[in-house]
């Protein structure tokens, strides 16, 4: 039954906007659906629906932590905020911490985490936690969006958590989000507070049902220390305004060589194998551009800048819009 009035309520909010008068994340948006079709759905009717399915969908919002070493690079252990469980586990408050957050109909076994881990640990030795919220994610993205705060709260607490019990390094944190990922982590950074989350990593940042002038319910600038995002599908799947202090747009941001113009889920996917490569190769050059939309339209001139795309030491030196020319295929990065 709850099933069934969800349904009603998500078919009363798609058509109310003329098609010529719709302007994807400005009076609505298009909601991408199971099938990987996208589905109009306007700003009013939206927020009438976030409202009422809260009613209608009793989601768990059950999120776990899976923690990868030099010591278990393939297989997680699952810690919990108790000293048995991290004391039993490889954790090792002298290396530095990534968490990584997979995205709506994600799982902590995708690839997307495994290539991230194994980017990570084979640059160092470092606690990499991968989260899994996927218990927490609806068949419906609609209903998915309304679990990113209860989950992005769990984060953060499983942060102050290991910071305040075991001694984590805050300074040398790094938490990096996928698409509605990204939106967890910056919940995560609001729930530790005071930016002392040192570094969101937003890989292409899901904009359906996220409004950029309410960054109090979205990945921001104020969550971290610092905040990077990589914009591989903007307009679409993910934002193409800048969400990050440090805001990169390879190929422009909207889609990406290789990818057809219309398969977004290979852009957006691309933010990941973009960033993998990053951390492994620190091979993306940089232009600067004097705003975002100047780095959309790829008007930034020629000459690179001494900035890196996913450098992890951007946090220091990075602020502003930046065009990364990319190639087609692997390796995906340039360098002057």
């Amino acid at each position: 039954m709850k099933v069934i009035l969800f349904s009603a309520l998500l078919a009363a909010a798609v058509f109310a906007v003329p098609v010529e008068e719709r302007v994807n994340g400005e009076n609505g948006w298009f909601v991408p659906k199971d099938d990987g079709s996208l589905e109009w759905m306007d700003t009013k009717r939206a927020e009438e629906l976030m409202l009422r399915s809260s009613s209608v969908e009793g989601r768990s919002n059950d999120v776990t932590f899976y923690l990868y070493t030099k010591d278990n690079p393939t297989e997680g252990k699952e810690i919990r905020a108790e000293k048995a469980s991290v004391d039993d586990s490889h954790f090792n408050k002298n290396h530095g911490t990534r968490f990584v957050i997979h995205g709506w109909k994600g799982r902590y076994t995708d690839s997307m985490n495994k290539k991230i881990t194994k980017a990570w640990l084979s640059r160092g030795d470092y606690n990499v936690i991968v989260v899994n919220w996927a218990r927490a994610i609806s068949v419906e993205y609609a209903t998915s969006v309304m679990a990113v705060p209860g989950a992005g709260a769990k984060v953060g607490e499983m942060i102050k958590y290991l910071h305040e019990h075991h001694d984590m390094s805050l300074d040398t944190l790094e938490v990096i989000g996928h698409s509605l990922g990204s939106h967890v982590a910056g919940y995560a950074g609001k729930t530790v507070g005071d930016k002392r989350v040192h570094t969101i990593i937003g890989l292409d940042p899901a904009m359906p049902l996220f409004s950029y002038d309410q960054p109090n319910k979205r990945l921001s600038t104020e969550d971290a220390f610092y905040v990077e995002s990589i914009q591989t599908n903007g307009g679409r799947l993910g934002f193409l305004k800048p969400i990050g202090k440090g805001a990169f747009y390879p190929n422009g941001g909207k889609t990406q060589p290789g990818c057809s113009s219309t398969d977004n889920s290979c852009s957006h996917q691309r933010s990941v194998t973009y960033y993998v490569e990053a951390v492994t190769q620190d091979n993306f050059g940089t232009i600067k551009c004097k705003d975002y939309e100047a780095a959309v339209a790829k008007e930034c001139g020629s000459t690179y800048s001494s900035v890196r795309m996913g450098a992890d030491t951007n946090a220091y030196m990075v602020e502003g819009d930046f065009y990364v020319p990319v190639n087609d295929k692997a390796p995906f990065g340039k360098i002057e």
